[in-house]
């Protein structure tokens, strides 16, 4: 069987699986005639769903086979022999599981498409539990402290209770893997399988046979032309480009002297909205000529060429107009903690700018300075008295850039009233998400929407879902103060 069949059925495999049907999953898994040690281990999971261990023992015995440094296999194999009440085959796997960490704390299979994070803790957890069913109690208590000291986390308190019961010499239930997860096959691969039609099918774009729609190849058929007129017609007044035009926004069109184009309407800011190659888009007026098509002959009745009439001289190429929404907006870039965009009018007054990016970076007014850079003198503060003339008149090349700063005294303030308790463990799936573990302290920094906001936990910067941390007042007073604070959480 060639790989392309193989990550097909695997596909498949895995989809049935996440639809709820076991069945059917574990029936393609058995179909793949070559499998991998991943698949293997897929096998061995589902054999376990269903109870059926002999059966799950000999998958996890052909994924070693084909793979002996995969911990989590072993791992698995491990549970297997303890449900069997193979104890000692039991221990010699969670044994060797915890050698294949080779002195990590966790291995993080999510890269290799398994999203199970396999900690060496929970490996010490079960092989304490292996020694206390085997009666060595001793080694069962040397090794649950062990795993007490290689606890990188909170959530793993599970090992704490482990240790209690080894103290009053009782049994305990075994970490496992849950039942939900399995390998998955490269989505980049699973992609290269769909079938792409790089070329996609052939339209006609214009054409002097009317109503013509056909794409494929034939001989030219004469027609009668004086009854045939050009599609394009219909769509806008046809107009000669005169001069190259150089786009430089997404809504502009790049055209060269010679193309034709369509003009669908033209604004008192010189500016034309145009069809080209069926794109629409902005050209300026001024460099286009208006284009008289007929259908006649080029003939006139006295038999004159007028082919043999000189074309007009043509004018100078003139300069790129100002359009509209270049001249009344600016980009506006203000330096904090971290660093915001936005747009505004220029020439605001102080209050209006500074409650702008008060709420662009969701802190009260009344905590934040501003101040911005002119040539002559350095940063200067920006106030009540400022002249915000002198502030707009730094703009340049349509951008400004101004820095912000937490009064004196602020930020502790602040910070304590920023912080939130994650309710839930949140994985991230994106480099722009925020991972954190239920119980962790959260650093608010902004809030991006009603369900998402920014923070900082753990030294990363991110975004996460604002329903996994604890719930917020709207509402709460700066202390030594009779001011409210909107927008700031409190725990």
């Amino acid at each position: 069987m060639s790989f392309v069949n193989t990550l097909k059925q695997w596909d498949e495999a895995v989809a049935c699986f996440e639809r709820g049907d076991s069945a059917a999953s574990l029936g393609t898994f058995l179909d793949i005639q070559e499998k991998n040690s991943k698949i293997f281990f897929n096998v061995g999971c589902l054999h376990l769903i269903n109870k059926n261990l002999d059966a799950a023992e000999k998958a996890f015995d052909g994924s070693i086979g084909k793979d002996g440094h995969l911990a989590v296999a072993f791992f698995q194999r491990a549970l297997t022999f303890y449900k069997k009440e193979r104890y000692e085959e039991s221990l010699a796997d969670f044994q060797h599981a915890f050698r294949e960490l080779r002195g990590n704390q966790l291995i993080d299979y999510k890269p290799l498409g398994l999203r199970y994070k396999l900690y060496a803790c929970e490996v010490l957890h079960n092989m304490a539990l292996a020694h206390a069913q085997l009666g060595q109690w001793e080694k069962a208590k040397e090794t649950i402290l062990t795993a007490l000291n290689l606890r990188t986390e909170a959530k793993l308190s599970h090992i704490d209770r482990g240790l209690e019961c080894i103290l009053k010499q009782k049994v305990f239930e075994p970490v496992e893997v849950p039942a939900k997860v399995v390998f998955k096959p490269n989505k980049n691969y699973v992609a290269e399988l769909e079938k792409k039609d790089y070329l996609g099918k052939a339209k006609v774009v214009s054409s002097i046979v009317f109503q013509d729609d056909f794409s494929g190849f034939a001989p030219l058929q004469p027609q009668d032309i004086s009854v045939a007129p050009h599609r394009a017609l219909e769509e806008g007044e046809p107009h000669t480009v005169l001069f190259e035009f150089v786009p430089e926004t997404s809504d502009e069109l790049a055209v060269v002297p010679g193309n034709i184009v369509f003009v669908l309407n033209s604004g008192e800011d010189n500016w034309a909205s145009v069809i080209f190659n069926e794109r629409r888009g902005l050209v300026p007026y001024n460099f286009l000529e208006r284009l008289e098509i007929t259908l006649s002959s080029k003939q006139d009745q006295d038999g004159t060429d007028k082919d043999d009439i000189p074309a007009p001289p043509r004018p100078e190429p003139l300069k790129r107009p100002k359009r509209k929404s270049e001249s009344s907006l600016c980009v506006v870039k203000v330096h904090f903690t971290y660093t915001i965009t936005m747009c505004m009018v220029p020439g605001l007054p102080y209050t209006t700018t500074l409650e702008k990016i008060s709420n662009k970076l969701g802190l009260p007014a009344m905590a934040i300075t501003l101040s911005y850079a002119h040539l002559d003198s350095g940063k200067i503060v920006i106030d009540e008295d400022t002249r915000m003339e002198d502030v707009w008149s730094c703009v340049r090349n349509g951008r400004l850039t101004l820095w912000c700063d937490l009064k004196e005294g602020m930020s502790e303030q602040l910070q304590s009233q920023n912080q939130l308790m994650a309710l839930h463990s949140y994985e991230s799936s994106t480099p722009e998400d925020l991972e954190f573990h239920q119980g962790d302290t959260i650093l608010l920094l902004s809030k991006v929407n009603e369900d998402w906001f920014e923070g900082q936990c753990n030294g990363k910067i991110g975004i996460f879902p604002a329903s996994f941390v604890e719930e917020y007042e709207v509402l709460t007073v700066l202390a030594g103060t009779n001011q409210a604070c909107p927008g700031f959480l409190r725990i």
